[in-house]
């Protein structure tokens, strides 16, 4: 039997980057809103999630097998950069695997920041496989609360 990689999730990875390079995201068929914030461009993406809370941006990525030492974060005119590889393991048939669906290679993503981040003060830290990206508001971007006075 020959060893072979499975991806399951292939051909919608391909649909999923056809349609994001013809400009109909799934969020923008969703509600219409074209976010091209968000560029994907590698052989694997990690899963991202993005919130915005009072005073900061959170970027959590999950990057399983990935170094934190080996994770490249940049930010220029406002559009943050995260890149990195996650080394493939030699394995051979005779090792007992069947089927392999763990993808390693180099991935590539890019966020354009709203001007309320403050780029001077963002921190990063990876912790069991997961990288938190903490992007601070500008002190004086911060929205706040104006009494009506009657």
């Amino acid at each position: 039997m020959t060893l072979a990689n499975y991806e399951s999730w292939n051909l919608l990875d391909r649909l999923q980057h056809q349609m994001n390079h013809s400009g109909l995201s799934s969020k923008a068929l969703a509600d219409n809103d074209n976010d091209y914030s968000n560029v994907v461009t590698s052989r694997w993406s990690p899963a991202v999630d993005i919130k915005e809370e009072e005073d900061r941006f959170l970027i959590t990525a999950d990057l399983p097998g990935v170094d934190p030492k080996d994770i490249e974060i940049t930010m220029d005119n406002g559009v943050l950069t995260i890149k990195g590889e996650r080394q493939s393991e030699a394995r051979e048939e005779k090792e007992g695997y069947k089927r392999v669906e763990r993808v390693s290679g180099s991935f590539y993503r890019r966020f354009s920041l709203p001007d309320t981040a403050d780029a001077e003060r963002i921190e990063a830290k990876g912790k069991d496989g997961v990288l938190e990206v903490i992007l601070p508001k500008h002190e004086k971007m911060q929205p706040r609360k104006i009494q009506v006075n009657g």
